[in-house]
């Protein structure tokens, strides 16, 4: 083939590692395989130098603005390289340390189902478990209304909901609109004057709609200002409750209102009437742990948190709290500490003095983790009287943390985390998400996982189901007639990407196994079915060795899924010794004849059979069979002395035994 053929690439003078002036010209739109003894330079060609050149042409082809983040990489000793498409590596290694990564996450599975339950789900209310329904505004205005009488709150309208970016103009809209004041990240500002916001933060706007204060003869202009709030918030109100008065109402649920007090979210599409909850309508946002509206707060989506271990930090409970008996507190609490410990026993009813194992689970377990907002009242006893004051309690483990995090030495961290261990988010239980995220669901016709009925699943639920099993949930979906056009693209991608992993032999992992779990095999093969579903064309695809550790029937899959990217339009090269990946391979170039100085050399380069004929080729010697590695018609005899160690000394009848 002519050196200028586009469908060609060629190489020219690849002197990379042990390779000898290597001149070669491969095919484009084929499989091939790089095969030869270990060491023969099949890789230095494969990866130092197409794939490696391939990059550098990449990096070199982007603005001098985005090379200066991403370096320079340094040229193959190679004379020429013409006809290189853009190049793909993908090797046996782990996939990185990062614990958020997932197999779901990895295959972007984890985008579409996020997309799916967000658009086709089921939303419950996580409390009563019953089926969210649109809220009225008379059962809002109730809502409102209900407050104790005296109250003073504030109507406001949500405009921006953790969403990066400067917002100039929407606050001289809003002004234009005749609207005073807004809240900024919990913050009340003049819309005059608005604050300058970092452009690369998060940040919450909602514009003032109303002040009001629970009275008779309110209703009416609570009404309005409630229309004007769903209006301007797109079917959403917050109810704002300084901190002067948070302790009124009838327990509504709470939410961080920046400055002090509590919010309210009312929503003209998302509540439950049973518990009078309203909730944020759900977004993909919400179902990814990876999102500050999605990821579960107290262990910041990561399922896990480093925790303090009540039994590494109480390791004597015969003493009592004042000795103390938590070791992490080292001496006992001064007049301060001890009066206020002393206010917590008085309204827990517990006496101090005794044995901690003595007192019961509740009290101890308020002394641990706090009362909450409960209201506790303390004495201190001094020269002029007793003073008494009120407050709550945080508890002895939040106040470990707090010291354990702003702690500036090495030492002191250590000291702290001696009593700490790795568990399971006592919140989330492990799903990393929100209780709103986990209460919607998808229902699926398929018995298996639903024992005998239909499963209704939610999205933590269906990434812990194995690959097939999930495969058969998505393949029974039960959805409506608009359901199914909403989730018809998402459906068909999980679909196709979840049947690539089964046929490379990945069925038996979970979409939630975490990416530092997978060995390189796994690793490998789950880029390979990412990049399956890609739809690439016209890409050069590098492989290292990726049946190893396959079963053969497992080895079949994977050759049908390069197959599959060959017929796609791309080129893939597989550094591989497989028999079969020889056989399906439409091109096999093989390197020697030795390793290390003694190779570095094309000694062969054909199909199957034409490497079994070539005279100097190691691999096609033992296609042939000219070549073999016969088995020991005798085998040494087993016995106690015949085990080895490590380092090839007899073992001891005691290391045997052991």
């Amino acid at each position: 083939m002519p050196v200028s053929d586009p469908n060609v690439i060629h190489i020219n003078g690849a002197r990379v590692h042990n390779l000898r002036d290597v001149t070669l010209t491969l095919p484009k739109g084929r499989l091939i395989c790089f095969t030869g003894v270990s060491g023969s330079g099949k890789s230095s060609l494969a990866f130092d130098t197409l794939y490696a050149e391939g990059q550098r042409r990449y990096i070199e082809s982007l603005s001098s603005y985005a090379r200066q983040f991403m370096g320079e990489l340094p040229k193959p000793d190679v004379d020429q390289i013409t006809g290189l498409a853009p190049s793909i590596s993908i090797q046996q290694k782990t996939s990185g340390w990062n614990p958020r990564s997932t197999v779901g996450t990895i295959t972007q599975i984890h985008d579409y189902l996020r997309v799916l339950f967000a658009r086709a789900g089921t939303a419950h209310c996580p409390e009563c478990k019953r089926p969210i329904t649109a809220q009225t505004r008379e059962h809002m205005l109730a809502r409102i209304l209900s407050l104790d009488e005296g109250t003073r709150l504030v109507l406001l309208a949500p405009k921006i909901r953790g969403q990066k970016g400067e917002y100039r103009d929407l606050f001289e809209e809003l002004l234009h609109q005749g609207f005073v004041r807004a809240r900024v990240d919990g913050e009340i500002i003049e819309l005059a004057s608005p604050p300058e916001l970092d452009r690369y933060r998060r940040h919450d706007i909602e514009v003032v709609v109303d002040r009001l204060v629970v009275q008779a003869g309110v209703r009416p202009r609570l009404a309005e200002a409630l229309e004007l709030a769903l209006s301007s918030g797109d079917g959403a109100a917050i109810v704002m409750i300084p901190s002067e008065n948070a302790d009124s109402g009838l327990g509504h649920r709470r939410r961080k209102a920046g400055r002090g007090g509590r919010d309210i979210l009312l929503s003209s599409g998302y509540a439950c009437t049973a518990c009078g909850l309203s909730f944020e309508p759900p977004s993909p946002q919400m179902f990814s742990f990876n999102s500050p509206r999605g990821m579960c707060e107290y262990c910041d989506g990561l399922g896990t948190r480093f925790d303090f271990d009540p039994e590494l930090l109480i390791p004597n409970p015969s003493l009592s709290f004042l000795a103390p008996c938590v070791a992490a507190l080292r001496r006992p609490p001064g007049r301060w500490r001890r009066h206020i410990y002393e206010g917590v026993a008085r309204h827990l009813g517990v006496d101090l003095k005794k044995p901690w194992r003595d007192l019961p689970t509740g009290a101890r377990e308020a002394l641990l983790y706090g009362t909450g907002d409960a209201h506790v009242t303390f004495e201190w006893k001094g020269r002029y009287g007793v003073w008494k004051h009120g407050g709550t309690y945080e508890g002895v483990i939040p106040k470990l943390h707090a010291q354990h995090r702003k702690a500036g030495s090495a030492i002191v961290r250590r000291f702290y985390e001696q009593y700490m261990r790795q568990t399971t988010c006592p919140r989330c239980q492990g799903a990393r998400l929100v209780a709103q995220a986990l209460a919607v669901t998808l229902t699926s016709r398929c018995k298996e996982i639903g024992k005998g009925e239909a499963a209704r699943l939610n999205i933590d639920e269906v990434c812990k189901l194995s690959i097939d099993r999930a495969l058969a949930f998505f393949d029974e979906l039960e959805l409506d007639r608009l359901g199914e056009q909403i989730a018809e693209e998402p459906l068909k991608e999980i679909r196709a990407r979840l049947r690539f992993l089964v046929d490379v032999g990945l069925e038996y992992l979970t979409l939630d196994r975490q990416a530092p779990t997978l060995a390189g095999g796994e690793s490998q093969r789950i880029r390979l079915a990412s990049q399956i579903g890609c739809g690439l064309v016209g890409v050069l695809y590098v492989l290292d060795e990726p049946s190893i550790g396959l079963h053969p029937r497992d080895n079949r899959r994977l050759l049908s899924s390069l197959q599959r990217l060959r017929d796609m339009g791309n080129t893939v090269i597989v550094v591989e010794h497989d028999w079969d990946t020889m056989e399906a391979a439409d091109l096999i170039v093989d390197f020697g004849p030795g390793p290390g100085v003694r190779g570095g050399e094309v000694v062969a380069r054909g199909n199957l059979r034409e490497i079994a004929e070539t005279a100097n080729s190691v691999t096609g010697a033992y296609l042939s069979g000219r070549k073999s590695i016969e088995i020991p018609a005798a085998r040494r005899p087993v016995t106690r002395r015949s085990p080895r160690n490590q380092r090839g000394r007899v073992k001891s009848s005691r290391q045997i035994n052991e």
